[in-house]
């Protein structure tokens, strides 16, 4: 931004936030397209060489430390994504003159002055944030030691504009209203320490990395990536809410990876909703890392949320034999303001490593691979505390449906003479402000009960990519569960245990009494549906001794499925899938697969709760 009516009209001043990432491609762009002869930035003279050796390392972390008269340690971490790193790498790249206009002052204070999030300059542009941050800065003169360091930069500045055409300033933006005033009248030098410090430079340790930088590692190296590709010269990248997604994305793979579960789209919106609704909560646009967290916690688990943070928290530039010191700097050596999190994983190896199974020997070094070439597949069999709990989801689905049944059976009507079945509590405090009526509901019988139940996670209609390939119909081992048939994933590829087998169902249908049902996947006579989940509801209707079947699915049944019901007499009710727990539905679509019965003794040494 040129600096208005004032003679030193080849300075242009780029007011930043300190470590942000939006700032820091604002100033790559804006070095880039202006050209300048010249770098100043907000450093002080006495520590410029280690500033500049740390620049030059990037994107390898690196940390500038010296000690204070007081005995107080100073540290200044170099990052890629800071601003004013950015302007002194790109002056080394170029062969610049750089120049470090602050002044040295001891016990400066570690306060934080309130700005607006960052991002909003992603969405109206750098000269419309930094003019709405200035009209709403306060009029107060500066505290003494920032009029003293603001008076040394406007100095600096001035010398500067005397012997360059084009100086480039990068300073902190609480300066600026300060500094725009200070240039337009001539400045003195003020009194400061002038003489080099000795301070030191050293490597920041990988550890450390993961807590003490300004921006979310994972931010910070796909900030790099993209300034070595050239991708930071496009206006609004990188995008923040883009990098986010991009975690989100690598967390679920990890998480598929290591748990063999989907993360679902619904699960991965609500993450969202959940962060940005927190995020406004806290003042800001957009979650912070600490944010992001808590959300994948209340939306998957504290497995996903683990999962986020490994793969957030790491910073991929990393020297394996630093030719400096290795240095550990912690949050309480910055002064940061951080949050403890506490990860209550899941362990699923602790009783393999502790139980043996029956006639085997001790199963520490039976692995994966071993067990999957002892697989046959001949005799399986459910694993009955799933089977306990498919059957009651399969109940709490019949309950859901006559509720709704019932919603749409009752009538609601003004009082007149009789109660019917008492008031509309509801209605009636809707309506009171209004007309002051009481109303009544009148509840009419539902026709029918429900018989067969259908559970939709995934239509799976794509022939030539499957993701369940794997149908089966399987009948009621007593009669208090119900004949089912389902498409997962192939049993046999994903083993856990010596004969257990993990698969995710894509859909499901539950039919009572058990005993009844013949094969539908090779039933010819529902030959003529298309997907396999019309296949799973025809057969519903088909083997349905009730006139309601429930449909649960992401979207309702088509036409020709309704009017084939109304031919067998059966009414579908479709129930939204979205109005159940993501974390039931999880734990529905995850079954195991048992190869014979012998291995229902010990399979609960393997499958977790």
């Amino acid at each position: 931004m040129k600096s208005s009516k004032s003679q030193l009209e080849v300075l242009t001043l780029l007011p930043v936030l300190h470590g942000r990432l939006e700032f820091g491609a604002e100033v790559h762009r804006r070095l880039c397209s202006m050209n300048p002869d010249a770098i100043a930035v907000e450093f002080p003279g006495t520590i410029k060489e280690p500033i500049l050796r740390a620049a030059a390392r990037l994107p390898f972390l690196s940390v500038i430390h010296y000690q204070e008269k007081s005995g107080a340690f100073v540290y200044l971490l170099a990052e890629p994504q800071d601003p004013l790193f950015e302007a002194v790498r790109f002056g080394m790249e170029h062969a610049l003159p750089i120049y470090c206009i602050d002044l040295d002052v001891e016990g400066y204070p570690r306060m934080r002055e309130p700005m607006p999030d960052s991002y909003a300059l992603v969405r109206v542009g750098y000269e419309t944030y930094i003019e709405r941050v200035l009209r709403g800065w306060p009029e107060a003169e500066s505290s003494m030691t920032d009029a003293r360091r603001e008076a040394g930069m406007c100095f600096h500045l001035q010398r500067l504009a005397k012997r360059h055409e084009r100086v480039a300033c990068v300073f902190g933006l609480s300066h600026y209203a300060a500094v725009l005033r200070g240039l337009d009248r001539p400045q003195a030098r003020p009194l400061g320490r002038v003489q080099a410090r000795k301070a030191s430079l050293g490597a920041l340790d990988s550890q450390s990395s993961r807590e003490v930088l300004s921006e979310m590692p994972f931010l910070a190296r796909r900030y790099e990536e993209e300034r070595q590709k050239g991708g930071l010269l496009s206006l609004g990248s990188p995008d923040r809410l883009r990098l986010h997604r991009e975690l989100v994305d690598a967390a679920s793979e990890a998480y598929f990876k290591n748990e063999k579960e989907e993360i679902t789209a619904y699960e991965k919106r609500v993450l969202f909703q959940f962060a940005r609704n927190y995020a406004w909560v806290q003042g800001r646009l957009v979650p912070d890392f600490y944010q992001l967290i808590v959300a994948a916690r209340g939306a998957v688990n504290d497995n996903f949320a683990f999962e986020m943070w490994e793969i957030g928290a790491d910073y991929a530039f990393q020297e394996e034999s630093p030719s400096i010191p290795v240095i550990r700097v912690s949050g309480e050596d910055l002064f940061l303001n951080q949050k403890l999190v506490r990860f209550h994983r899941r362990i699923h190896e602790l009783r393999r490593r502790l139980v043996a199974v029956p006639g085997r020997r001790q199963v520490r070094g039976l692995d994966a691979k071993k067990w999957k070439e002892e697989w046959t597949g001949q005799h399986i069999c459910s694993y009955p505390p799933e089977d306990i709990a498919v059957e009651g989801f399969g109940d709490y689905v019949k309950k859901r449906a006559v509720y709704v049944l019932s919603e749409e059976q009752k009538r609601v009507a003004p009082f007149c003479a009789s109660l019917l079945d008492g008031i509309d509590v509801r209605e009636t405090i809707r309506n009171w402000v209004s007309d002051g009526t009481i109303y009544v509901c009148e509840q009419l019988p539902m026709k029918g009960k429900i018989g067969s139940v259908v559970i939709i996670f995934d239509e799976d209609a794509d022939a030539e990519q499957e993701a369940f390939p794997w149908k089966l119909t399987w009948l009621g081992e007593h009669d208090q569960e119900s004949d089912m048939a389902f498409y997962a994933t192939r049993v046999g590829e994903h083993l856990v245990g010596p004969g257990i087998s993990k698969c995710i169902h894509g859909g499901f249908m539950l039919t009572y009494p058990p005993m009844r049902v013949y094969d539908i996947w090779q039933d010819p006579f529902f030959e003529w549906c298309r997907t396999k989940s019309e296949r799973l509801l025809m057969a519903a209707l088909d083997y349905s001794l009730e006139r309601n079947v429930v449909y649960v699915a992401a979207v309702p049944p088509g036409s020709r499925l309704r009017s084939m019901a109304e031919r067998l007499g059966r009414k579908i009710i479709y129930l939204p899938i979205g109005m159940f727990s993501p974390q039931t539905l999880k734990r529905m679509r995850t079954f195991h697969v048992l190869d014979g019965h012998h291995v229902r003794k010990y399979a609960r040494s393997y499958i977790k709760a």
